[in-house]
C-alpha cells in the first residue's frame, strides 16, 4: 500500500541527495519514477533537482497553481508510475498537499516530498504545514549548527552577513542567503 512521506529539515541537511539517490534506486530497478520541483526556483537551472554535492536530475516542473493530481494521473495514464518525488516540498500548496494525498490513496502511487520544515522566522511553510499534518511517514533528516549541535532552524542572512528578521517568506537562495542553526543560536539572531 503506497503512503505519502515528508522528509524534512533545515538548509545542507542532505535532502536534495536522499531524493536522488531514492529516485536512482527506483530507477535502477525498471521502474518508472518522476521528481518535482518548485518553478521558483532555479538555482541550478531550469527543471533540474541538484545536491550540493553534485548529483543533478531532470524534473517537471510545479508551480502554486497546478493541479498536481491531475499532471501526476495524465503521466500515470500514460506511462505506469511507481513512486512520485516531490523537491522543494514547502512550497506546495494545502490543495496541492491533498492532491498528493489522494495521489497516494486513488492511484495506489508513494509520493516521497523533501523540504524544509521553517522558514527564516521559525515559522512553517504552507505546504509543510500540511505535510507534517497529513503524511503517513514523517523523517527528519539531520544537519548541524556551527557550534555542533542539531540545526533545527534556518537564519536569513543579508549582503553583510547579519540576520533578516522581517520580509517575504520566499526568497531563494544557497548558502550566501541562509545558515541552518539550532534553536539557540536562531534565537539569538532572530528572536532578541
Amino acid at each position: 500500500m503506497a503512503q505519502l512521506y515528508f522528509y524534512y529539515s533545515a538548509m545542507n541537511a542532505g535532502k536534495s541527495t536522499s531524493l536522488l539517490q531514492s529516485a536512482y534506486n527506483y530507477r535502477e530497478r525498471g521502474m518508472n519514477a518522476v521528481i518535482f520541483t518548485a518553478a521558483l526556483d532555479d538555482r541550478y537551472g531550469v527543471g533540474k533537482v541538484a545536491s550540493r554535492i553534485g548529483l543533478q536530475a531532470d524534473a517537471e516542473l510545479y508551480n502554486d497553481q497546478d493541479d498536481m493530481y491531475a499532471h501526476i494521473f495524465k503521466k500515470h495514464q500514460h506511462q505506469p508510475l511507481h513512486s512520485v518525488f516531490i523537491d522543494e516540498a514547502q512550497f506546495l500548496t494545502k490543495t496541492q498537499v491533498r492532491q498528493l494525498v489522494e495521489v497516494v490513496d486513488q492511484l495506489d502511487i508513494p509520493v516521497l516530498a523533501y523540504g524544509l520544515r521553517t522558514d527564516f522566522l521559525g515559522e512553517t511553510f504552507e505546504g509543510s504545514h500540511y505535510l507534517l499534518a497529513w503524511a503517513d511517514k514523517l523523517a527528519e533528516l539531520k544537519t548541524v549548527c556551527h557550534c555542533g549541535r542539531k540545526a533545527s532552524f534556518v537564519v536569513r542572512l543579508d549582503d553583510n552577513g547579519n540576520a533578516v528578521t522581517c520580509g517575504d517568506q520566499v526568497q531563494i537562495g544557497g548558502n550566501d542567503r541562509y545558515e541552518s542553526m539550532c534553536r539557540k543560536h536562531f534565537k539569538q539572531l532572530v528572536w532578541d
